[in-house]
């Protein structure tokens, strides 16, 4: 599903995000509920340049978070608790960016599992949420992209929870 969004553009840099697990719900500028195959329900939360993913007790949020220095980890791997989480920050050379978020857009924009929230000014300032409808057995999958134009960012992030 692509979202076109009303709300301005928050022009921030990636290394400025941080990923907090559990906390309150933030407002959200636009959400999408999903029942996957086996009744578990998610729910895909655009936060602005960022997301939030609640799944059942769990509370994925990835976002400048006030309180305290930004920290978005290349990994976390709790075994306990099933969660796997990586991120990746990528500044492609040239017009990368771009062909990258156009070719997302295009690929995501009718996935029933997937939202995309586009920001107004900027075709490539764009959040998008998928989540991975036949993940390994007992395990739930999600993908997120932040594209930041302004600094020729994209944050790319991959979580799967063991069910």
């Amino acid at each position: 599903m692509l979202v076109a969004l009303d709300a301005p553009y928050v022009d921030t840099r990636a290394a400025d995000l941080s990923l907090a697990l559990g906390g309150p719900e933030r407002p959200a500028l636009h959400m999408r509920e999903l029942t996957l195959p086996g009744g578990l329900r998610l729910r895909l939360r655009l936060l602005g340049a960022s997301h939030q993913v609640i799944c059942g007790d769990l509370t994925e949020t990835v976002a400048c978070l006030p309180g305290g220095p930004p920290h978005l980890p290349d990994a976390l791997h709790d075994e306990t608790a099933g969660y796997r989480f990586t991120a990746t920050v990528l500044r492609p050379a040239g017009d990368g960016l771009r062909t990258r978020v156009a070719a997302l857009r295009a690929e995501l924009a009718d996935d029933p599992y997937a939202l995309v929230g586009v920001f107004p000014g900027d075709e490539d300032a764009v959040t998008a949420l998928a989540v991975r409808p036949a993940p390994p057995d007992g395990s739930v999958a999600w993908r997120t992209w932040h594209a930041y134009p302004q600094t020729n960012e994209l944050v790319l992030t991959e979580t799967v929870v063991e069910l």
